[in-house]
């Protein structure tokens, strides 16, 4: 039997909003996947050390806050950085016209509001398949 996904969530930055990360993290835990939540306000110091510690397969952003045109970005880097190639999917409240953007600087997947469990759950599986 295959290992299960290791999915690590996390809430970047100052944005206190985490019901939907609540959600999302149900969602992959009940797909049978491993979900660590690191909580709010974290940095991507503090992601990329979890990530690395806890040898996940992806790591998923909510993003409410207005923040993913900077702060997705700015994660990509800082795991570039440390020299892991984890794959990062995004979920929240990102308009339509940043989704390119956002695909564009490596983000793996973008997730609005109201995402089917199915569709949040097939798009973790695709971004591990590339790690």
């Amino acid at each position: 039997m295959a290992e299960p996904i290791r999915v690590l969530l996390a809430k970047l930055g100052l944005d206190g909003h985490d019901r939907g990360i609540k959600v999302v993290a149900r969602m992959l835990r009940d797909a049978g996947m491993e979900v660590i939540y690191l909580g709010l306000r974290q940095t991507t110091a503090s992601i990329v050390a979890a990530a690395e510690q806890e040898d996940v397969d992806v790591i998923g952003l909510s993003m409410h806050n207005a923040g993913h045109l900077t702060l997705a970005p700015a994660m990509l880097a800082a795991l570039r950085e440390a020299g892991l190639e984890i794959p990062l999917v995004i979920g929240g409240i990102v308009p339509d016209q940043d989704r390119d953007r956002l695909h564009q600087a490596g983000v793996a997947a973008v997730l609005g509001p109201g995402a089917a469990a199915t569709e949040v759950v097939a798009a973790v599986r695709r971004a591990a398949e590339t790690s």
